[in-house]
């Protein structure tokens, strides 16, 4: 009997393969095998069809450790220039994050800040988070662009998104984020800006290549729902998937409207009503979950859970990394809050990470342990799965496997995918 030849073989592995929701899909005393960047086996050790010498290359024994799929992070702002930590200090003696919006901090002081940062500047600063993201077990990141406001910033943000996949050898989804905030030379030109967003900016970045969605910042400091409309009718022309802030300060109905497109996600969501929680059912939209902010900006409204668990809407949490509204760099450490502050449950935390998150970037090949997806797993020191969400902070990665290879020994160009 011809066997295969695996590239590499973890054995003595609890592995949660998420494939069954709501549970985590554990395996005991498993085993994994990893061939030419992809999951070649999964399943008990018992059932391996030979010994396990005879089947790989190289055969490793992690005592129990538990294995998960890499994780993914939905919704970040990760390439920017500078920092707002003189805000966070505004907020603590009081001030609110609309009344810092309203008086030309906010959004707008990181988009003068990315405008002066030359291309390698930016790509320096935001490497060295996507590094740490990396480092916490996170494979797969959406890093949206927003910061420019105007068409040379934002070509140069998405440019150094790509170059952060390339460098990293990890999928990086990009996101148009034009309605972001009106730039301060249009204040009084608002219908020029979006016009400019809409007619110039889209389609000149999509001719590019350089862009995987389209999302908006529907809220009242941010764009109406007839401006976004606008928005998302210029990205389908283009064959462009659309998400949306939606419904974080306000409900202005957004996640119906993005809902409407058939929509990736609708990410925030505070103040979303059960209207809008229909709609995404229908529509299959994803609600992506961002405690991060809601902890930063003291935030005392609650998505709504049990409404969402009601109509089954799969939600994602991430970490919405930004330098003004969720300066967190831990997509673990998001999880753990979802289940603290959100109240969901180990189980549907981490399914918030892995298999929902995929989704919620339009992605149907990872998420899981399974025989076919990419080989884009994480060892971790802990045994069971809901210790992810337990431990607030600390290092429980052992080793994260990027296209089968771990990160610490692999040579990006090997890597068997394009990862962008």
């Amino acid at each position: 009997m011809n066997l295969p030849r695996w590239d590499r073989l973890l054995l003595n592995a609890t592995l949660a393969t998420f494939g069954d929701a709501p549970s985590c899909g554990t395996i005991e005393q498993g085993a994994i095998a990893m061939h030419h960047g992809r999951i070649a086996w999964v399943g008990r050790m018992g059932d391996l069809p030979a010994a396990p010498a005879t089947l790989a290359t190289t055969v490793l024994s992690i005592d129990g450790a538990l294995v998960t799929p890499g994780l993914i992070d939905c919704h970040t702002h990760l390439v920017f220039a500078g920092d707002r930590s003189h805000e966070f200090e505004l907020r603590a003696n009081g001030t609110s994050y609309e009344e810092i919006a309203r008086a030309g901090g906010g959004i707008v002081a990181t988009v003068k800040a990315t405008r002066e940062a030359s291309e390698d500047a930016l790509y320096a600063q935001s490497l060295a988070r996507a590094r740490t993201l990396l480092a916490d077990g996170v494979t797969t990141l959406e890093i949206k662009s927003g910061y420019g406001l105007e068409l040379e910033t934002e070509r140069r943000m998405l440019r150094v998104a790509r170059r952060i996949g390339r460098k990293l050898g990890i999928t990086v989804r990009t996101s148009f984020l034009g309605l972001h905030a009106l730039p301060p030379e249009y204040r009084e030109r608002r219908a020029d800006y979006v016009s400019l967003v809409c007619d110039e900016m889209l389609p000149a970045l999509a001719a590019e290549g350089l862009l995987d969605a389209v999302d908006a910042f529907c809220e009242n400091i941010g764009f109406s729902r007839e401006e976004t409309r606008r928005l998302f009718e210029q990205a389908q022309r283009l064959g462009l998937p659309v998400k949306l802030h939606a419904e974080q300060l306000s409900d202005l109905d957004g996640a119906a409207l993005v809902a409407e497109y058939r929509g990736l996600s609708a990410d925030h969501l505070e103040h979303l009503g059960e209207s809008g929680i229909k709609a995404m059912a229908d529509a299959g939209t994803v609600a992506v979950l961002l405690p991060g902010a809601f902890y930063a900006l003291r935030e005392t409204r609650l998505p709504p859970i049990e409404l969402l668990r009601k109509h089954r809407v799969p939600m994602a949490v991430a970490t919405d990394c930004n330098p003004g509204s969720s300066p967190m760099l831990s997509l673990r450490l998001a999880a753990s809050m979802a289940c603290t502050l959100f109240r969901l449950t180990p189980a549907e935390a981490l399914h918030g990470i892995t298999t929902h998150a995929a989704r919620a970037l339009g992605l149907t090949d990872r998420g899981t342990l399974a025989v076919g997806q990419p080989a884009d797993l994480v060892v971790w020191n802990a045994r069971q799965p809901a210790e992810l969400c337990y431990w607030i902070g600390g290092g429980l990665v052992h080793e994260v496997y990027v296209c089968g290879e771990s990160v610490s020994r692999r040579s990006v160009s090997r890597c068997w995918r394009n990862a962008s």
